[in-house]
């Protein structure tokens, strides 16, 4: 009975019933949490009020961190936090921190109360990777692109200028990146500036636009990739057998046991040097498949200051298409 009574008092607090007798229940076979229906969310202005530990219909304000489909919060120092929990077979709880929030998983045996002990004894890093993840998002969305005749991307850590031209002779390759030709004082001030010119009518909507620019720029990932993973081939003693163009929204690469790189072609708004560590990353993992200290020695044989570089691909905000 301490079980069943441990977990009646994480889901319904531990205030006391009323005086009285405690009626009658007729004793069901309890539904297994992975196939109960869900709830449908809760306005705001219904939800009651926040009880350390209760389950709530429907996810918080969203003022503070909330998950889109959360179904349980909790207070984390001076935040509240509303995360989807859910049931998994796994042997530990895990938290996953991303772009929509917190969700925690935790063993179908694990009473609630140990799930809100181990949120309280993370808290301080929860909080600090959900402001993170905001942050981030914040600088996606302000970096969102209008798709128009002079817009700007970055392109190798580089900003472009797109422009529409219509009258091209591009050999069916439909953009043709080319330098800026300035004159006089410019020209002795000029940091490089390009424009990357579309083979498309003045009148072309943002999603003309938009096609094409992408286009153009997966070609040159892919050639770009290859040339870096040939570089570091020879240097990292491997070998790999195809190359794929990844449009993951969460993941930057990834390798596998066949020699298979995969890299996502949103990398080519990068640095160089940012490039290079995504692409020595996945192929050092052709060694180690896995995260060991071994794999990130070996990452850093090739490319010693992988760590700045790691943290930049996740600080730079690149177009959010």
């Amino acid at each position: 009975m301490l079980p069943l009574l441990r977990f009646t008092l994480d889901l319904f607090g531990s205030q006391a019933d009323p005086i009285g007798p405690a009626p009658k229940v007729r004793r069901t076979k309890p539904v297994p949490p992975s196939v109960k229906p869900p709830v449908p969310p809760m306005p705001i202005g219904e939800r009651p009020a926040y009880v350390p530990g209760i389950a709530l219909p429907g996810a918080i304000d969203p003022a503070q961190f909330a998950h889109p489909q959360a179904n349980r919060e909790v207070r984390l120092e001076d935040a509240v936090v509303a995360y989807a929990f859910t049931r998994a077979k796994r042997k530990s709880i895990g938290f996953v921190i991303g772009p929509q929030g917190l969700v925690v998983r935790a063993p179908r045996w694990t009473p609630l109360h140990e799930v809100d002990a181990a949120l309280q004894e993370k808290g301080s890093w929860i909080l600090r990777k959900l402001q993170e993840a905001r942050e981030r998002q914040g600088r996606a969305h302000s970096a969102r692109v209008e798709w128009c005749d002079g817009v700007t991307i970055p392109y190798l850590g580089q900003t472009i200028t797109v422009l529409l031209d219509p009258a091209h002779g591009f050999s069916g390759r439909g953009a043709q990146l080319k330098a800026v030709a300035l004159t006089g004082d410019a020209a002795e001030s000029a940091t490089g500036e390009q424009t990357l010119h579309v083979g498309l009518p003045k009148a072309a909507n943002a999603d003309q636009i938009r096609d094409a620019v992408q286009a153009w720029l997966m070609r040159q990932a892919l050639v770009h990739f290859k040339e870096r993973m040939d570089h570091f081939t020879p240097l990292l003693a491997v070998q790999w057998k195809k190359l794929r163009l990844s449009s993951a929204g969460t993941r930057w690469g990834s390798a596998s046991t066949d020699g298979t790189i995969r890299l996502n072609w949103r990398l080519i708004h990068f640095r160089e040097p940012v490039i290079d560590y995504v692409v020595a990353h996945e192929l050092s993992h052709l060694r180690e498949m896995n995260h060991s200290q071994s794999f990130w020695d070996t990452v850093a044989t090739v490319v010693p200051d992988y760590q700045q570089l790691r943290a930049q691909l996740k600080e730079d905000a690149i177009p959010k298409w």
